[in-house]
């Protein structure tokens, strides 16, 4: 009869003849799978281009377009049929709608972005609902991101501030009161269209208000109309970024966007 020592050995012995079994069998596999089989190995390390952050997470870095410096509106132009001088208002380091002269537009175009920009409801409160500080950002001049004074402010739940209008509501609503600065962080994919012109991808976006989350990648479904179920109509890979007079005084400053 073995000692109790020797048969322990044994036992360990072929525990590791038996992982060692394993692992070629395994080994095997892989090397039997054909390469399209196999997953892709990381691409070749590429040393990233050097961004310098700005002062403060409002700030803009080094690479970005400066849109609206607080100073004037060069960089932006009528949206009117015929463009012209964009004809809102520049005071104290903000732009401030003119109510009745219409939307206005970068002068640029931009496709694929990160777009940063504060804005401010008028601190007298006047109206309720959509009637109550409302304007908007357009990427590409087509697909809306809500500009609203919804604090204490009831509405359709894909209206209010942050909502992809008419689409997707807010995760939260996390609104600033009446007269407040509150900034929107909107990183945003283009659509793309095949030779025909139908959408092969839909336009993606995230937005970030006041620093909150509130639209996590979400897909678009086309055109923002208020009156109309959202459509893709073809367009070219790059717009302007458009902000609406819709007859309330909003104000905007600190505009800044990195294309990506």
């Amino acid at each position: 009869m073995k000692r109790p020592e020797t048969r322990l050995l044994s036992l360990k012995t072929l525990a590791v003849i038996s992982i060692i079994a394993i692992n070629a069998a395994f080994g095997a596999a892989v090397l039997s799978q054909t390469k399209e089989e196999r997953a892709p190995f990381p691409p070749p390390k590429m040393e990233p281009s050097i961004v310098t952050p700005g002062r403060t997470d409002s700030a803009s870095p080094s690479d970005a377009i400066v849109l609206f410096d607080g100073k004037d509106l060069s960089k932006w132009r009528s949206a009117r049929e015929g463009g012209g001088e964009a004809k809102w208002q520049v005071r104290e380091g903000y732009m401030q709608v003119q109510p009745g002269t219409g939307d206005i537009a970068t002068r640029e175009e931009f496709g694929d972005c990160q777009l940063h920009i504060e804005w401010a409801t008028p601190a007298e409160v006047k109206g309720e609902g959509q009637g109550r500080g409302n304007s908007g950002v357009f990427l590409m001049e087509r697909y809306e991101v809500q500009v609203l004074d919804s604090y204490n402010n009831k509405t359709y739940y894909h209206g209010q501030a942050g909502a992809v209008y008419k689409q997707y509501a807010p995760i939260v609503n996390a609104s600033r009161g009446p007269g407040e600065w509150q900034s929107y962080d909107i990183i945003f994919k283009a659509p793309r269209f095949d030779e025909q012109g139908k959408v092969i991808e839909r336009a993606r976006m995230t937005v970030l208000h006041n620093g909150v989350l509130i639209q996590n990648n979400v897909e678009i479904y086309g055109n923002t109309w208020h009156d109309e179920p959202a459509l893709y109509i073809a367009h070219g890979p790059k717009a302007s970024i458009k902000l609406q007079d819709h007859g309330d005084l909003l104000r905007y400053r600190n505009i800044w966007i990195r294309p990506l």
